[in-house]
């Protein structure tokens, strides 16, 4: 009997479930928006309750799809991934949060965060976490709500608080309570996590100022986590697979070699390449993360962060009203083309790798009495690919030799951009048959736990190539291009030292 595996896959702006089978091939699909919430400048929340319900949802929706007679056999196991440093604080008593999740893209500790700079902490914490100092990472954000929430403080000294990133809240609401855990992928983005020794760190902790009771057990990447309450899907499924959502695009990409690198077009862009058995230290402002954990041993990445990738063609949609649907901008940019003089810096709640400006906004340049929508629209498909070889130069200055890219995402059905995107890198981008990586990813880890792929190199051996997109302009061309963003980040940064 074929057997089946569940994926979460709990994004920024949408729960998704997906079924794949034992070939990793997706069976079902559903997917939820939810609500996005930005209370102050700079400020990003989500509804914990809308999260829970979304992804409820649509795992109950893509379960149903199976015929209920044989769908009792056939779920293996559950992998869950996640947006990764989005911070919760609920009561451990009923499960209830004591404020909204505040989102990975939310800059309000950004203050705090130049405190500790301030105070000469800032290598001390990336020598433990291979992280800067940003508002981007969990730390800062749980010490806001245990400092703004009213005795919140005094009940996690007592042990009647949880917190937790995304696939440690639903794991606790799987399992009723039953199992407060995450993987070390996602700990590896709190900078409370020591990378070296795989262990919270008492030193991280007294600097954020966070009792350590608040925090959960750090497991591998694929492991017994838990079994979902019966009540939840009418039987019970063992959760065997956690892990955050762009380390879970790696592990999807196939990228188990060192050296190898994969870049994720979702609501923000991540560019990871794997490093192997050594954390690699960044000079260029890069993140030194965990890949992923399997049977206690560590494998290593080096990850740039973008904020905004596919949230400016939601915005270009949701905010300015200037398409109906993501579908129509490769189109417009065909008419438009690559010269383009337009160019549209998405700094809307500040820069990340490799400027890391907390306080830097958004902004349009090149704006003439002739332009119009499809050349604002263009410059946002442009942004995420000016974005990207920002990160691929910081890597090649880091030492990486990159020849060949693996691209997935919601951006990359689009042949437009991934062709510039070849274009502007001038490195070959290989698109997958499967580019529901992320979901894929996870649903791999829980496979390994559950015994049906023995290896990661039966894993390897089944991503398939899609298409390859080569280099086909004057490189030139692409470098005068890629300064006319250079130039036009340089106005944004409140940061100019950098």
């Amino acid at each position: 009997m074929a057997q089946y595996l569940l994926s979460i896959d709990q994004g920024t702006t949408s729960s998704r479930a997906l079924l794949f089978d034992e070939k990793g091939r997706v069976s079902s699909t559903a997917q939820s928006e939810f609500t996005q919430f930005f209370p102050n400048d700079g400020w990003v929340e989500h509804d914990p309750e809308e999260i829970w319900s979304t992804t409820l949802n649509t795992c109950r929706d893509v379960l149903g799809k199976l015929k209920l007679e044989d769908g009792q056999d056939k779920i293996a196991g559950i992998g869950i991934t996640n947006q990764r440093e989005t911070t919760l604080v609920w009561d451990r008593e009923t499960g209830v949060p004591i404020y909204r999740a505040i989102v990975w893209q939310d800059r309000r500790t950004a203050d705090f965060c130049q405190n500790l700079k301030d105070k000469g902490l800032e290598e001390l914490i990336s020598s433990k976490t291979g992280l800067l100092i940003d508002p981007y990472f969990s730390a800062s954000k749980i010490r806001w709500i245990l400092d703004q929430v009213d005795g919140a403080y005094e009940r996690a000294e007592k042990g009647e608080l949880a917190f937790g990133t995304i696939d440690t809240f639903l794991l606790w609401r799987l399992t009723n309570g039953a199992s407060h855990a995450t993987d070390a992928t996602n700990a590896s983005r709190t900078s409370l996590f020591n990378i070296h020794t795989q262990e919270w760190d008492e030193e991280l902790l007294e600097i954020f100022g966070i009792p350590p009771q608040l925090l959960p057990k750090v497991k591998d990447s694929s492991a017994e986590f838990g079994i979902s309450d019966e009540g939840i899907f009418d039987l019970p499924i063992p959760i065997l697979g956690m892990i955050g959502d762009q380390q879970s695009a790696l592990v999807g990409q196939a990228c188990f070699t060192p050296g190898m690198i994969k870049s994720t077009y979702g609501t923000g862009c991540f560019m990871i390449a794997n490093t192997g058995s050594k954390p690699l230290k960044s000079e260029n402002r890069l993140l030194t993360t965990v890949a992923y954990r399997l049977n206690s041993k560590v494998t290593y990445a080096l990850e740039g962060s973008i904020f905004v990738a596919g949230a400016a063609v939601q915005w270009l949609r949701d905010g300015l009203k200037f398409i109906s649907h993501a579908s129509e901008t490769a189109d417009m940019a065909k008419k438009v083309g690559y010269h383009n003089a337009v160019y549209l810096v998405p700094a809307f709640t500040g820069l990340g790798a490799p400027y890391w400006d907390p306080n830097a906004r958004g902004a349009l340049f090149g704006l003439t009495r002739d332009t119009g929508i499809e050349e604002i629209v263009t410059a946002g498909l442009q942004a995420v690919c000016y974005q990207t070889r920002d990160l691929l130069v910081a890597m090649q200055k880091d030492g990486a030799d990159i020849n060949t890219l693996r691209v997935d995402g919601g951006m990359v059905v689009n042949d437009w951009v991934v062709q510039f995107l070849a274009d502007l890198l001038d490195v070959s981008v290989d698109r997958p048959e499967i580019i529901e990586t992320t979901a894929l990813g996870a649903a791999y880890m829980a496979g390994l736990q559950a015994g049906i792929y023995a290896s990661t190199e039966e894993i390897s051996e089944m991503w398939h190539l899609e298409k390859r997109f080569s280099p086909d302009i004057c490189q030139d061309d692409a470098q005068k291009l890629y300064n006319g963003w250079l130039d036009a980040v340089s106005r944004v940064k409140t940061e100019k030292s950098e």
